[in-house]
């Protein structure tokens, strides 16, 4: 993985001191909220209902051991013992401290770990596939090209101060693990029909009061030009971006008003325009980059095959083990999402487990993922019945990958001050309802998401089951959303009708899938069938 040069860490430790003295003034009343706000902002620090709400930058989702105990380490000294990993790869502290903060960033320099770009109208965390580097079906590793792309970003002076906030994907396969395609810009890495590395990029997907799916812009660019076409899709999007109204700011809204050829001719201009200005990164400093990110040290000869015989072991292996690149080594995925429990949510107990086994056997690494769960890329297949028991004792064993129960959730009106209705508890009131793993694996893939807001941090939009929270006169509503996707074959949910209360909407999710169950054919997942049959049998067992 990449490690700071010496630039890197000068530029946090510098944000770091920065910082430090404007939160003694702010203490001391030298600065007023409002003065405050745009600067403890700027380090990724948002004031929350009940607290302040600190998130913590994971570029592509990759950490260190050494970085996961000290994410646990900060959830024990400066948080309530927790720590809420999200949906773009990043983790949330929820009760922070004001005059904590300057040692707390101070401990995540220490560890080549920041706030900055977590918050405002700036490039946001560089995202990308959670299995990179490890699954077989990419072209390339697409996290040196994510890293490019964060260095170029980083306190970049022309987008510091965007319409709105920009967030990046990068994949580098066909199957899409990182819903690429609602971002503001979706990048995947391919080969052209000579075999040379390029990328192929989408611009103005999102979700929030106004989703859409980003269309295609441009289906090649050779790798050496990757920032300097990036840099011309920002530079449209900032002369012509909305400032005027927050709601109509993002790029999804320019591409869309402006018109997806209109906006393709505009980028083509600029891109034409940036040649020759040195906008791109030299080969070397590419390679220098690569370099981080090349394959661990695997053995050969091991064996594939597994014990089976532990039934319950068998059941996670065939839930949350994939296949990996390399012979005899598996990609191994620890669910966050035990019935009952908050999604993404971990102790420090629980990280200082992971960070042991990521020491002990993925060569010292993890991956955070969309779907709030971490991913350890490089198990040896001889030891996952290892792994497994020490996920039991911690539990983290939960076989529930891609089931109804792995369900994806904002943190809500529990927390978020910005929420309408809480995303938690009817989480895990649909957890508990489909408790039972037999259950969940006869349901099949089934992904399931809630946002407590339009916002749709939960991703709903993108839910196979969406759940949308809403306030009715001061009641929380629940409005339930079919067909959504976020993978390679994208679409957005619809709503299926008038809303539900708390209980009401554990019900609703239960008839729809009863609804599934009764009419699928062969192999069809739940979003298969209900595309095949539309809404309508579905509205008639919610509405009669």
């Amino acid at each position: 993985m990449y490690k700071y040069d010496t630039y890197d860490q000068e530029m946090v430790d510098t944000r770091v001191a920065e910082f430090r003295d404007q939160v003694e003034r702010r203490l001391a009343g030298k600065l007023t909220e409002e003065q405050f706000r745009p600067l403890r902002l700027k380090n990724g620090l948002y004031q929350q209902l009940h607290a302040y709400m600190l998130r913590v930058a994971i570029p592509y989702g990759t950490l260190s051991s050494k970085q996961m105990r000290m994410l646990a380490e900060i959830a024990r000294k400066y948080d309530r013992d927790y720590g809420h990993f999200t949906t773009r790869q990043n983790i949330q502290y929820n009760w922070i401290k004001l005059e904590d903060m300057p040692d707390l960033l101070a401990d995540l320099a220490s560890v080549e770990m920041h706030a900055i770009q977590t918050s405002g109208n700036c490039i946001r965390n560089i995202s990308s596939d959670q299995f990179a580097g490890a699954a077989a079906d990419e072209v390339a590793d697409p996290r040196p090209y994510a890293e490019l792309l964060r260095q170029w970003s980083s306190f970049h002076p022309e987008f510091s101060h965007l319409p709105r906030k920009f967030k990046i994907a990068v994949i580098a396969s066909d199957e899409d693990r990182a819903a690429m395609r609602l971002h503001d810009i979706g990048i995947q890495i391919v080969k052209n029909d000579a075999g040379e590395i390029g990328a192929r990029y989408y611009a103005g997907g999102g979700m929030g009061r106004t989703p859409m799916i980003a269309p295609l812009i441009r289906d090649f660019v050779p790798a050496e030009e990757l920032v300097s076409y990036a840099e011309a899709i920002m530079r449209v999007y900032n002369r012509y971006g909305r400032r005027d109204n927050k709601y109509k700011a993002r790029i999804k809204i320019l591409v869309h008003e402006m018109g997806a050829e209109q906006f393709i001719e505009e980028v083509d201009a600029e891109f034409e325009h940036l040649q020759g200005q040195n906008i791109d990164a030299p080969a070397a400093e590419l390679e220098r980059i690569i370099g981080y990110f090349e394959d661990p040290a695997y053995e050969t000869g091991l064996s594939d095959e597994i014990d089976r015989s532990d039934p319950d072991f068998a059941v996670w292996l065939d839930q949350n083990v994939h296949a990996h690149k390399q012979p005899g080594y598996a990609i191994a995925t620890i669910s966050l999402k035990p019935v009952g429990g908050i999604p993404g949510d971990a102790s420090s107990a629980q990280m200082d487990v992971m960070a042991d086994l990521m020491e002990q056997y993925s060569f010292d690494e993890c991956r955070v993922t969309h779907a709030q769960n971490i991913v350890l890329p490089h198990i040896r297949k001889q030891d996952l019945y290892a792994v497994w028991q020490k996920l039991v004792d911690a539990d983290l064993a939960s076989p529930n990958l891609d089931l109804i129960s792995d369900i994806i959730a904002c943190p809500g009106l529990d927390y978020c001050s910005l929420a309408n209705a809480r995303s938690i508890p009817v989480a895990q009131k649909i957890a508990k309802r489909f408790a039972d793993i037999d259950r969940q694996k006869e349901l099949g893939e089934l992904k399931l998401k809630i946002s407590g807001c339009i916002n749709a941090c939960g991703h709903h939009h993108a839910g196979h089951i969406g759940i949308l929270g809403v306030d009715r006169k001061g009641v929380e509503n629940y409005q339930l959303l079919l067909g959504g996707s976020g993978a390679e074959d994208v679409s957005l949910a619809k709503i299926t009708g008038p809303g539900f209360d708390e209980d009401g909407i554990v019900d609703a999710v239960e008839k729809v899938t009863d609804v599934y169950v009764a009419e699928r054919e062969d192999g069809e997942r739940f979003v298969d069938t209900y595309r095949r049959l539309g809404m309508e049998p579905f509205k008639e067992a919610l509405y009669g």
